[in-house]
């Protein structure tokens, strides 16, 4: 059985990721419905793209997935940090199968962070996690780590949602 910390951080993870929000929509409900062509637009020369806050959510929740789980296989499907290109405009169906795989990708670093919350230990969420390889400390504790990944996550959703919208009204 859960302990009531960790009900309370997956609860605070998935609320700024899927599912009903109290605060409106959640990073996977505001990418629902996202064709590819809409996921490439930008709203201006060196604006973000819907499909790049994808990639970037994605790059750092797996961050984060890190520091709960080291030993996690997981990786992006395109190189870069921070901001990993989407694809160049590409024929229709190749980016549709390219939307598709990092929509999955996004949702599988999702779970698998899930899984390494749920696995934390009740005494460990103040203490700072350790490094990989390394007797030293990270700087933040396991549950500030936590609550930057789903303030993350909001943040994005914000950011899609003001591409969708912009994009909506050019339209008109």
């Amino acid at each position: 059985m859960p302990t009531a910390a960790t009900t309370l951080a997956l609860a605070v993870l998935d609320g700024a990721f899927a599912g009903k929000a109290w605060q409106g929509p959640t990073l996977s409900g505001s990418l629902r419905g996202v064709t590819p062509a809409l996921a490439l637009w930008k709203p201006g020369q060196r604006r973000r793209c819907i499909w790049e806050q994808l990639l970037h959510a994605t790059y750092w929740k797996l961050t984060i997935l890190r520091v709960f789980d080291p030993d996690t296989g997981l990786t992006l499907l395109r190189p870069g940090s921070n901001w990993p290109r989407p694809p160049a405009a590409a024929p229709a169906a190749a980016s549709a199968r390219q939307w598709k795989a990092d929509l999955a990708r996004l949702h599988e670093v999702h779970a698998a962070l899930r899984s390494a919350v749920a696995a934390l230990p009740e005494q460990a969420w103040h203490t700072r996690p350790r490094k990989p390889s390394s007797s030293a400390a990270r700087s933040l504790t396991y549950a500030q780590y936590l609550a930057g990944a789903a303030a993350h996550d909001a943040y994005h959703t914000g950011q899609i949602r003001l591409l969708k919208r912009l994009h909506a009204d050019r339209a008109r």
